[in-house]
């Protein structure tokens, strides 16, 4: 959830809510002021039952061992993928080398991929996908960044015929 109130039967979400609906899965969604949500369709392995619904604000982020300037919490871990929040410091330098792809989306904040100065920056509600075997460096804005991260699920896409 990234701004407003989403609802369906299970509850109220507010903006911070970390939702997942897993395949066969069923509910009504709505909003009565409105809302923005990023939602990802077909995601997940078809036998994948494991549901969530946190306030993602609430999940406490710690230091990440080995990346300075970023801390980090898990919303939810299993053998094909890894989602988390992640916040950058100001300026900060942060070295992905995801093993098994990855996609981020920025919530709040900047980043720009070190060495590209001139090129605009990753702002808030910018998507980015790195391939299975791509890396990147970024630099974190002066306002530092928090971004959403879901790694590892890449390896198990199907193949293009």
């Amino acid at each position: 959830m990234i701004d407003g109130v989403f609802e369906d039967e299970h509850g109220k979400f507010p903006a911070g809510s970390y939702i997942r609906n897993p395949p066969q899965s069923r509910h009504t969604p709505g909003s009565t002021d409105g809302c923005t949500i990023f939602v990802k369709l077909r995601q997940f392995d078809s036998a994948d039952r494991t549901d969530v619904r946190l306030d993602a604000n609430a999940v406490p982020m710690v230091d990440v061992a080995g990346r300075p300037g970023v801390r980090a919490s898990r919303l939810f871990h299993d053998r094909r993928e890894d989602v988390r929040l992640e916040q950058w410091s100001p300026g900060a330098t942060v070295a992905l080398v995801p093993e098994g792809g990855m996609e981020i989306l920025v919530l709040e904040g900047s980043f720009r991929p070190s060495g590209q100065p001139s090129e605009e920056p990753f702002a808030p509600l910018s998507w980015l996908r790195l391939p299975i075997g791509d890396r990147l460096t970024a630099i974190a804005g002066p306002e530092g960044c928090r971004v959403w991260v879901k790694e590892g699920h890449l390896r198990f896409a199907p193949l293009p015929a």
